[in-house]
């Protein structure tokens, strides 16, 4: 293990700081200290000014994959820039969904869903035909894609970028022929064998999640040391696995995976320092929408309740840099996107 560094200090303005603040990932983000996790598990918070002077060559580096931009995604014909926060919908097109009931399950209703998505500001739909909730069983694989292919075909027809959520790699490689652009994998390319080869023959970007066990038991006892280290080494090694498999760094993408394995302190804790991601040099996807750990800190809160609580969690995510939030309530979501945005851009504008 190496010193770590997560940025910190999040200042308003750049002007007037030269040399004491550093850009986030090139986006709306400044930041004027760092919190140094050692090897030895000791935090130490350190200012920007000067920081560089300490680092040795593993820690140049993560400073370079901090402060440097993140290139745009070319989702078909659509251009995503990941210089500001961007909203991936949830269209889940199952009968089993914990969020939505099946609402989605015909395809018709489905392919409307995802329109109305896109309508309400959603840069990307993300498409998907197995649950993977708390003790979710495996879905065949014939039934998935008869679930996932109509609504990917009619979603890419009429211009949309279109993600295909799914560990099955004839289900990614089916999608992709019928339109799909990105490949959203909640395993990170670890459950189906050849999965990391059918994203690299796609040459399609890729999420990789971070998880810990399997979808029927990974909330019995999940466990860490340190779980914000943890999940960062277990990405860095997901990462380096789909590079040697063919994957360009620059096509993949991380996700923390909130709520996959993880208790509700679990989730609170990589809330609270997701900036640390950046230090893997790929753009951040936050999944925290309508989540268990939202009801749990509001009176067990049934699902359809949780628009509040989403709406703080993407906040906390725009806030730390994540370029892009994966949520059911688009319109709600881009909405706070929009005001957040305007706070930025009237911080970042010079005053005369």
């Amino acid at each position: 293990m190496r010193t770590l560094i997560r940025p910190t200090g999040f200042v308003d303005s750049p002007f007037g700081h030269d040399g004491k603040v550093a850009r986030l990932a090139g986006g709306l983000n400044w930041f004027a200290s760092v919190e140094l996790i050692h090897p030895d598990g000791r935090r130490e918070l350190a200012p920007v000014e000067g920081i560089e002077d300490r680092f040795d060559d593993a820690m140049a580096a993560d400073w370079t994959r901090i402060t440097a931009a993140r290139q745009p995604l070319q989702l078909g014909q659509r251009t995503i820039r990941l210089d500001q926060p961007q909203v991936m919908g949830i269209l889940n097109a199952t009968p089993d969904s914990f969020s939505d009931g099946g609402s989605y399950a015909e395809p018709g209703a489905a392919g409307q869903a995802g329109g109305l998505m896109a309508s309400q500001g959603a840069a990307i739909i993300d498409v998907g035909g197995e649950s993977t909730r708390p003790g979710a069983t495996t879905v065949w694989e014939g039934d998935e894609l008869e679930r996932v292919l109509p609504v990917v075909q009619q979603l890419a027809a009429s211009g949309h970028a279109v993600s295909i959520d799914t560990r099955k790699a004839g289900v990614m490689a089916a999608a992709v022929e019928q339109g799909a652009a990105m490949v959203n994998d909640v395993t990170a390319l670890s459950w189906d064998p050849q999965s990391a080869a059918a994203v690299a023959s796609a040459d399609v970007p890729v999420v990789l999640m971070h998880h810990q066990g399997d979808p029927t038991t990974m909330q019995d006892a999940p466990r860490y040391g340190d779980v914000l280290v943890e999940v960062f080494e277990w990405l860095e090694d997901r990462i380096a696995f789909a590079i040697d498999a063919g994957i360009a760094r620059d096509r993949i993408l991380v996700d923390p995976g909130i709520g996959f394995g993880k208790t509700v302190a679990h989730n609170l804790e990589l809330m609270n320092g997701l900036a640390l991601f950046h230090g893997l040099g790929c753009p951040i996807v936050l999944g925290a929408s309508r989540k268990r750990t939202i009801g749990a800190l509001s009176n067990e809160a049934p699902v359809d309740q949780r628009i509040g609580g989403s709406l703080i969690l993407a906040q906390k995510a725009m806030e730390q840099g994540a370029q892009i939030l994966r949520v059911h309530d688009v319109f709600e979501t881009v909405q706070s996107l929009k005001v957040w945005r305007g706070l930025r851009d009237q911080a970042l504008t010079p005053k005369r």
